[in-house]
């Protein structure tokens, strides 16, 4: 059972529009609290445009984003992007510091927890992409957020990177639990992160797949690839329907 202090979603009727192209239809879905649910689609389905609108950066043109459970000690959401979005003039720790206060110690343990402990005051210019992505998520998680969403955060690392990022994310989650919305085009990432992959297409959600499976997973698992082959199937037909 997920500890009684994280937070579910209850997204109801999710429509949006810009100017005169529908990216959202009626969006309909429940997110258990600390549950973790990944997205997939094509691009232009309106995958990110989803999270915006869960973080409060963007309003749906219809619908409503409710939280369910408690959502005492620290603010909704956080979102991590694609870009680490570091400050160049600004040393590591005061990056991940960014907008709060009087939390050092703990952002000195996050560097840690990410596997950058000593790396305080080196420059953003001085780390490799996986560094500076850790960096990121030692920043995000720094606000102790309810529910972290991701928007494709390991999309421009390289294979080897992209893999130890994702075991990263999966023992700091482990540790410190939470509701977590990930949106991403790697269908072999949100089988082995995820407790629930969401297909979105032009239509909606089409295939809300649950996994059911305990993590860390194998990645040559026979089930995990019998999926593999039916998301990347589902894919290939939306972006036909697209193209």
């Amino acid at each position: 059972m997920p500890p009684t202090d994280l937070v579910g979603l209850e997204l109801s009727g999710i429509g949006h529009r810009y100017r005169e192209k529908t990216v959202l239809h009626d969006i309909d879905l429940s997110v258990s609290p600390g549950e973790f649910v990944s997205f997939l689609g094509p691009s232009g389905v309106g995958k990110s445009t989803l999270l915006r609108i869960i973080a409060g950066l963007e309003q749906p043109t219809r619908g409503a984003v409710e939280s369910t459970g408690d959502r005492s000690g620290g603010p909704m959401s956080r979102m991590m992007f694609q870009e680490d979005r570091l400050l160049p003039w600004r040393n590591v720790l005061d990056n991940v510091q960014l907008g709060t206060r009087h939390q050092r110690e703990r952002a000195v343990e996050l560097l840690n927890e990410v596997g950058l402990s000593g790396r305080e005051t080196d420059w953003p210019s001085e780390l490799s992409g996986g560094q500076r992505q850790r960096v990121a998520l030692a920043r995000a998680l720094l606000h102790r957020p309810h529910v972290l969403l991701l928007d494709e955060p390991f999309g421009a690392l390289d294979a080897i990177t992209r893999v130890a990022m994702q075991q990263l994310l999966e023992r700091v989650l482990a540790e410190q639990p939470r509701t977590v919305l990930l949106v991403t085009h790697d269908v072999e990432e949100a089988l082995v992160l995820s407790d629930r992959v969401l297909l979105l297409t032009e239509q909606g959600i089409t295939r809300d797949l649950r996994i059911g499976q305990a993590r860390p997973r194998h990645r040559g698992d026979t089930q995990l690839a019998a999926w593999k082959e039916e998301l990347l199937d589902g894919l290939l037909q939306a972006d036909n329907a697209l193209a």
